[in-house]
């Protein structure tokens, strides 16, 4: 597979392939291409604990970077030892990868620190010792793990510090709070970066299951030429979570789920399902595409939406005895082309919810019943379903009826389904963060928003945001208010599931 990467702003070279070798012909230097360092920003934080530190040491464990060596920089005061031990153990205890011995001997020497207090000269001369170690041509890769409030000063220090030029930079969601703020956050961005150099992250996007979209979609001819109103009644994406606000008062009080997850993640999801192909799998091609897709969503009315608030939500530190903030929502949402046109787009995010899933369920129109006799079976378990999860596992089903052995016609629901872990490729499988944190070092904007699409998003929230509905209490445990079966009526929520996923034995 290769990757094309980007030019422009980020230096006059023109743009090259990034090769990826095979995993039996990898060498201890990785993949060829230019050196890289990654300067690690909220470097002691929640999110480079779990995710960053771990997902870095995975990438360089297998060879599958350049060169690089990450700088993390912080409010702490340490050394690079110090972070180091850090490193160690956040990884150890809440990393989502466990690094072998192996692994973290070949990461170790690539950590180094400086504190975010010794100003922009300090970490200026952190990186001109890194680049020297690697060389003239290493790139800079700027990760911006910061509430959206401290991006500006961040953006403010790396300019500061001159290192803009070669440079890359991955934003954190949310990418502001409304049209007004993103367009004044963009505006301050490009100030500094053009918009080439710029990787605004969306980790459901990273996942196998997201792009396997893609790949379902537009490499078979069985499943493309019924992708459309003529033959699907309706789509959910459905994210519930079992979690709650997790110690996240501060930023969860003043966002809420919609700006959380829906502008943020279950939009960009449901563009994969609806774009038109593009010309090529590259990233200008895909990113218009989807941007097709969110100049055509309908504007988000408030009569489309539940808002809900869970049982004893007021009561947790950090939050407003008053607060008004929803931690669910389910939409209704329409995208007004000639593709999609009468086909709703049902999507349901929540905290304390029954279950922890992330799936898309595909229902096509059902099939005439009148042939079949009474009692048959036919249309009493709902239309059939092409269903999605978004979990590591990167599962596809599809159900459908089928005849019932034995004498006489009695149908049953049946299903097919296959999971990535089924394949010989399963020590392949990237978490999200690590492949996106990879498509950036290799400048492959495929997977990333654009100013443009973030933009038409909060510019199609505003009737929401501007008179939004009152939050409705649900119990913790629960599917969400019971409005949400008046939303989607005449249909029914997919979750929880009439059947289980196959494991595999």
């Amino acid at each position: 597979m290769t990757t094309p990467t980007s030019s422009g702003a980020e230096g006059s070279r023109p743009a090259q392939t990034i090769a990826y070798p095979s995993p039996t012909s990898r060498t201890r230097h990785g993949p060829p291409g230019d050196p890289v360092v990654v300067v690690l920003f909220g470097a002691t934080g929640d999110l480079a604990r779990r995710k960053l530190l771990c997902g870095l040491g995975h990438l360089v464990g297998l060879d599958f970077t350049p060169e690089i060596e990450v700088i993390g920089t912080s409010l702490e005061d340490m050394d690079d030892e110090e972070f180091r031990t850090f490193a160690r153990e956040s990884i150890a205890a809440v990393g989502a990868r466990k690094l072998s011995e192996a692994q973290w001997t070949a990461f170790e020497s690539c950590l180094h620190y400086v504190p975010t207090s010794a100003g922009p000269a300090a970490l200026a001369a952190k990186v001109a010792e890194s680049r020297a170690r690697l060389g003239d041509d290493a790139r800079l890769l700027h990760y911006l793990s910061v509430p959206p409030k401290a991006a500006p000063k961040v953006i403010d220090t790396l300019r500061a510090a001159a290192l803009v030029d070669r440079a890359r930079v991955i934003m954190e969601k949310p990418f502001g709070e409304d049209l007004e703020s993103a367009v004044a956050l963009n505006a301050e961005l490009h100030e500094t970066f053009d918009e080439s150099q710029i990787f605004r992250i969306d980790h459901f996007l990273g996942k196998e299951a997201a792009q396997n979209i893609l790949a379902f979609r537009f490499a078979n001819g069985l499943f493309e030429p019924i992708w459309n109103r003529n033959f699907i009644d309706h789509i959910q994406i459905d994210v519930p979570e079992k979690l709650g606000l997790d110690a996240r008062a501060a930023f969860y009080e003043p966002t809420g789920a919609y700006k959380d997850m829906v502008v943020t993640h279950l939009f960009q999801v449901m563009a994969f399902v609806a774009m038109e192909p593009p010309t090529a799998l590259e990233p200008r091609a895909i990113s218009e595409e989807k941007n097709k897709v969110f100049r055509s969503l309908e504007p988000v009315l408030p009569g489309d939406v539940v808002r809900g608030q869970y049982a004893g939500y007021r009561r947790e530190e950090g939050v407003d005895p008053e607060s008004d903030t929803e931690t669910f929502i389910a939409l209704r949402a329409h995208i007004d082309n000639w593709r999609w046109a009468g086909v709703p787009f049902y999507l349901r995010t929540g905290k304390r919810l029954a279950e922890g899933q992330r799936i898309i369920s595909i229902a096509f129109k059902e099939a005439p019943k009148s042939m079949f006799p009474a009692g048959s079976g036919i249309g009493t378990e709902g239309p059939d379903h092409l269903t999605f999860d978004l979990a590591d596992e990167s599962r596809v089903s599809l159900s459908f009826y089928g005849k019932r052995p034995g004498p006489g016609m009695r149908l049953d629901k049946l299903s097919m389904q296959f999971s990535a872990v089924e394949t010989e490729r399963t020590d392949d499988i990237l978490e999200a963060y690590e492949r996106l944190i990879l498509d950036a070092m290799n400048g492959d904007h495929t997977l990333f928003t654009t100013a443009e699409g973030i933009e038409s998003l909060w510019e199609r929230s505003a009737p929401l945001m501007e008179d939004p509905p009152t939050v409705k209490p649900y119990a913790p445990g629960s599917w969400g208010p019971n409005q949400i079966h008046q939303l989607i009526a005449p249909h029914a929520w997919r979750l929880p599931f009439e059947r289980n996923w196959r494991e595999k034995r």
